[in-house]
């Protein structure tokens, strides 16, 4: 008999992107079971603008400003997902980081004893991903767990 440490914790990365909100519906339809846990985690980058001349009151502010811009984008992102996971019915949490999102996500599956990570994939060729790097390349090959990569439909043509 399955003990209850024993039902699956599902990790779903979740962007903002369509590549994301087409792996969280392939979840929904193909995978849900209601014994699931599920926990969607974003990871947020706050980007500065380090090539801007950082001379005079006027820069700071206006980093000031983009920092904060930044973290209510952030806020209202996480104010959705919530919402998301109400919609769905789902149990489970919202997870939000603050990092890179390739290093976040397998911290967050081994905080939370994830048992699968579902994410979506642009599509990038390997070119393109070998210079840019590529969020569920890094995770499917670092992860310990099993890592499902939904590949959005227009990106199979």
């Amino acid at each position: 008999m399955a003990s209850k440490e024993s039902k699956p914790i599902v990790l779903i990365c979740m962007d903002g992107s369509q590549y994301a909100d087409y792996a969280f519906d392939w979840y929904l339809q193909k995978l849900h079971n209601p014994d699931n846990t599920v926990i969607l985690c974003n990871c947020v980058e706050i980007y500065t603008m380090t090539a801007m001349p950082m001379e005079g009151a006027p820069a700071v502010e206006l980093v000031s400003e983009m920092l904060q811009e930044q973290r209510a984008a952030a806020e209202k992102y996480l104010n959705t997902l919530v919402q998301k996971m109400k919609e769905a019915k789902l149990h489970g949490k919202v997870e939000q980081c603050y990092g890179p999102a390739r290093v976040e996500i397998l911290k967050i599956a081994e905080k939370e004893k994830a048992t699968l990570i579902v994410t979506g994939t642009r599509g990038m060729g390997k070119i393109r991903r070998a210079f840019l790097g590529s969020v569920s390349d890094h995770v499917l090959h670092h992860a310990h767990i099993p890592v499902l990569v939904c590949r959005h439909d227009q990106e199979q043509e």
